[in-house]
């Protein structure tokens, strides 16, 4: 068979699959096809067919899925992390899915089979409506003829094919087939004598090892709080789906754990976490009193230069809060709101910068900026370098929407929807740098570090974007752009942060599908952590501390 090539299906199931490749390329068909039968029929054998062969590299668009959950044993959560880890996006809920696929017009394919042995077929029947929606989403559904899910499937007016009718099958290949295959049995639902054994889902260290779709499946079914550790669970249930020791996923749990928890279960999971690669320093969960959650992390920096090292961050309300960045400790609130916040910077003046949904610049002023006071406060006649900057940059840029901000201590960069990037140094404010195309489609996030080149040279700043085309490229203003990215993937960047900490130059990059990414990039090292969320922002510190900035979570972590 030559690369590229189908093989039949089984069973001469020929004329099947002949029509299932014709409801995937005929774009007026309905963009539901539900596949019945009764048992042992080969529907799971004819849809293992399809998708072993639209999944592989070099698929013709039309014939390509793009993701596929058996739902035996499944509820909806296992469903819904699974299909946004496979489609490469984070998603907590449905709303989630269906917002992140809305901004995605690529053709989507799901295939989902066995949802009459799913653990709640009619809410899965639900998403899948909810789900078809979106006109370029379609799915193909496998239910047993006679399940009660099925009326619920048909009232979605889908393209129909029940297996028990002899149309779909090829008598004579039917025949030979069998002559040479045993007596096939269609995969069920696990019988008592096969199911699992139960678990004890109050045992952090049980839960952590143990196969994690079990463990969401009967955190869904339980009602119990289990001091905490269901509600952590299912907070950071897509990253706990993944393939991982039972070290990661306890930090990820632990992180996710709140201060409401049962206090033995901290200490539980430390233990387990100790061979992760990263240590919890804090985290700030939604519910947290002391210190108080900070609310949904929209917008982050961490203040440069002289001033005292705090943490910035705005709300989903606008609100700006100043916090020590040791325990995130509340310091206080800048005066005014900033509604809607894309991007935070904090310049060594003291100037706040805050880019809205809009792509409109504020400023603020941060609580410990130094203030001028007695001869220099009455000699003090102009705007400082940050509000001459904020000036520059907001006049220089009005042909396009902002969509990112970022900045060091001696330069500030915005980027536009069309890729392209812009800097201004502190030193000149007045002047902004001809921009660098460094992106096809918008720029999604920026950063701007400043980098030692001898002991008593001024250095460099160098400019790290990160764009909608999945790729993140560096420029030192002045210079040609590097050719090569630094990092690319098949998914949006989301957040970007760098730094020169005790280590070196450090990088880290927020992705799409909930990946973050920490780069010690003088010496290539690389670690990961997925939080189970979709991230908003990131942040380092000198001293390497790495903070991820979530709707729910606020963390803080250490290289181990």
């Amino acid at each position: 068979m030559t690369a590229g090539a189908w093989a039949r299906p089984a069973a001469g199931r020929e004329p099947a699959g002949a029509a299932l490749l014709g409801w995937l390329a005929d774009p007026t068909a309905p963009r539901l096809c539900l596949v019945t039968g009764s048992g042992n029929s080969g529907k799971s054998q004819l849809l293992a067919w399809l998708v072993t062969h639209s999944t592989r590299p070099g698929t013709a668009p039309e014939r390509r899925v793009h993701g596929f959950v058996p739902l035996a044993g499944q509820g909806v959560r296992t469903t819904l992390w699974t299909l946004a880890d496979q489609l490469g996006i984070a998603a907590r809920a449905p709303g989630e899915l269906l917002a992140e696929l809305s901004a995605d017009p690529r053709r989507t394919v799901l295939v989902l089979p066995d949802l009459h042995a799913a653990t709640d077929p009619y809410a899965l029947a639900d998403m899948v409506g909810a789900l078809l929606g979106l006109e370029h989403v379609r799915i193909l559904v496998e239910a047993r003829t006679g399940h009660e899910v099925v009326p619920t499937l048909k009232a979605l007016a889908p393209a129909e094919m029940d297996l028990d009718d002899p149309r779909w099958t090829d008598p004579a290949r039917a025949e030979a087939w069998r002559a040479v295959h045993p007596t096939r049995h269609e995969s069920t639902t696990p019988g008592p004598e096969e199911a699992a054994a139960p678990l004890d889902l109050d045992d952090p260290v049980e839960v952590c090892a143990a196969d994690p779709g079990q463990v969401t499946t009967a955190y869904e079914a339980d009602t119990e709080p289990r001091g905490g550790l269901r509600r952590a669970w299912l907070r950071a249930g897509q990253s706990l789906l993944r393939d991982q020791e039972p070290a990661d996923r306890a930090l990820v749990l632990l992180a996710a754990l709140g201060d409401g928890a049962d206090p033995r279960l901290s200490p539980a999971l430390e233990r387990l976490a100790a061979g992760a690669p990263w240590r919890l320093v804090w985290s700030r969960v939604r519910g947290d009193v002391t210190p108080p959650w900070p609310g949904p992390a929209m917008a982050l920096t961490v203040t440069s230069g002289a001033l005292p090292e705090q943490l910035l961050l705005v709300d989903h309300q606008g609100t700006l809060r100043s916090m020590s960045y040791s325990d995130a400790t509340p310091a206080g609130r800048l005066p005014g709101l900033a509604p809607d916040a894309l991007g935070l910077v904090c310049l060594p003046d003291g100037t706040v910068m805050v880019l809205d949904g809009d792509g409109h610049l504020h400023t603020h002023r941060a609580p410990t900026a130094p203030r001028p006071s007695g001869l220099a406060a009455l000699l003090d006649d102009g705007p400082g370098a940050g509000e001459q900057a904020f000036e520059t940059l907001s006049t220089a840029v009005t042909h396009t929407q902002i969509t990112a901000i970022g900045a060091s201590e001696r330069a500030v960069a915005v980027a536009d929807r069309t890729g392209r990037v812009y800097v201004a140094f502190l030193a000149a404010p007045g002047r902004v740098l001809p921009a660098e195309h460094l992106h096809e489609g918008p720029v999604t996030a920026l950063a701007v570090v400043d980098v030692p080149v001898a002991e008593s040279g001024p250095g460099i700043s160098l400019v790290y974007s990160g764009g909608a085309d999945g790729r993140v490229r560096v420029w030192g203003p002045g210079n040609k752009p590097m050719n090569v990215p630094v990092a690319e993937r098949a998914t949006p960047v989301r957040a970007l942060a760098a730094r020169m900490t005790t280590s070196g130059l450090t990088l880290s990059i927020a992705w799409t599908d909930g990946l973050v990414e920490y780069r010690r990039l003088d010496t290539a090292e690389r670690r990961t952590f997925h939080p189970g969320q979709p991230v908003n922002v990131l942040a380092l510190t000198r001293t390497e501390e790495l903070l991820i900035g979530t709707d729910e979570l606020l963390t803080c972590l250490r290289p181990a």
